[in-house]
């Protein structure tokens, strides 16, 4: 899957260099389907950024309840997650949230490597339902689910045409972490290992780690917040002299629609308590085709009329059929399995103080 992420990112990449005025997936719908593209593929976007917002939300709590040994009510801890978000998604520039990213990865790893087993878990998986077998390539899945902000980076980049060296980077970095981290936890922690992985350490050794990691937490969400916030801050203000000053109307225009788009967020965490069926239900709803199906159509829509043009073109065509046909599957099958378990698991810890989103 990271394989098939890294070339639908290219392709990201080669429909940005080939219509420079695409901003965002909405743009994007534009060029593809009219104004009903724009409209279907920017809303879908900005519904991924919320949820994905809102999963940042879902963490902390558990982050607090963690640290805390259940302090308070849930739902308290999910209000000061949202506000925390939403003061450091004041920043209107993206250069300030590139500084916020470094920090972010910074305390990322240092969280992992802190996480200390309490010892060596020697089972493994030998019966699983098809349920659970498909949440978990959702899971995979939403590891590669970055592609629906690739437009707006590549917009402020001085130079767009350097973004696959970006792209290499990032596709070799986070694979490597995610698989190395993946196979410690599984290898210590076992078939049970819990969600997020950091609750699987030792009862100190979590808070810790938790601990570690609380600035990933925020900042990672911020980071999804400001590129939801400049979706809808370029529709409003686009052509106008207000896009890049520093007025009471743009300010506060900026503001208010952070404001919304957090609360909205926190709205979904609550709703969706169990932070893997919420990570499924994204993946499957959004991931399958921002990060997977779009990129493949985009393809097409570059190549039309010359599909069957060389042996090249022939490979090429087949593997992007062979792509948007991966989506397709992913997001019926995500859906069903995702909304499934959201059914039998949340029903009953929806808006409630219990801690029960590990």
């Amino acid at each position: 899957m990271s394989g098939v992420s890294w070339y639908t990112g290219y392709v990201i990449g080669q429909f940005k260099l080939r219509f420079p005025q695409t901003h965002s997936m909405g743009d994007a719908g534009e060029l593809i389907l009219g104004r009903f593209g724009r409209e279907m593929m920017g809303i879908g976007q900005l519904l991924l950024l919320i949820f994905l917002m809102a999963s940042h939300i879902l963490t902390f709590s558990v982050l607090f309840n963690t640290i805390t040994g259940h302090g308070t009510c849930t739902i308290v801890f999910a209000v000061i997650g949202m506000v925390v978000s939403f003061i450091g998604a004041l920043p209107r520039t993206m250069n300030k949230v590139y500084y916020m990213s470094i920090v972010c990865q910074y305390f990322h790893y240092l969280g992992i490597f802190w996480t200390a087993p309490d010892h060596v878990q020697v089972d493994a998986t030998r019966d699983v339902s098809f349920q659970d077998a498909f949440l978990a390539v959702c899971n995979i899945i939403f590891a590669y689910i970055t592609h629906v902000a690739f437009f707006g980076l590549i917009s402020e980049m001085r130079d767009p045409r350097e973004f696959p060296k970006s792209l290499t980077m990032l596709q070799v970095v986070d694979t490597s972490m995610y698989v190395v981290t993946a196979i410690v936890a599984y290898r210590y922690a076992g078939p049970d290992v819990a969600s997020p992985a950091l609750s699987s350490a030792g009862p100190v050794m979590k808070k810790v780690a938790y601990g570690i990691a609380m600035p990933t937490v925020v900042i990672a969400g911020v980071i999804y917040g400001h590129v939801a916030c400049k979706y809808i801050y370029v529709r409003v203000f686009r052509g106008s002299d207000h896009m890049h000053q520093k007025s009471i109307l743009a300010v506060g225009t900026w503001v208010g629609i952070a404001l919304a788009l957090w609360v909205i967020a926190w709205v979904i965490a609550e709703s969706i308590p169990v932070f893997n069926d919420l990570l499924s239900l994204i993946s499957a709803l959004f991931g399958s085709w921002f990060s997977y199906g779009f990129p493949a159509i985009f393809w097409l829509i570059m190549n039309k009329g010359v599909w069957f043009s060389s042996p090249r073109k022939i490979l090429l065509t087949i593997v992007n059929l062979i792509i948007l046909g991966i989506a397709c599957a992913i997001c019926g099958l995500g859906l069903y399995v995702s909304g499934k378990s959201i059914h039998e698991n949340s029903s009953s810890s929806s808006w409630t103080c219990a801690n029960n989103a590990i």
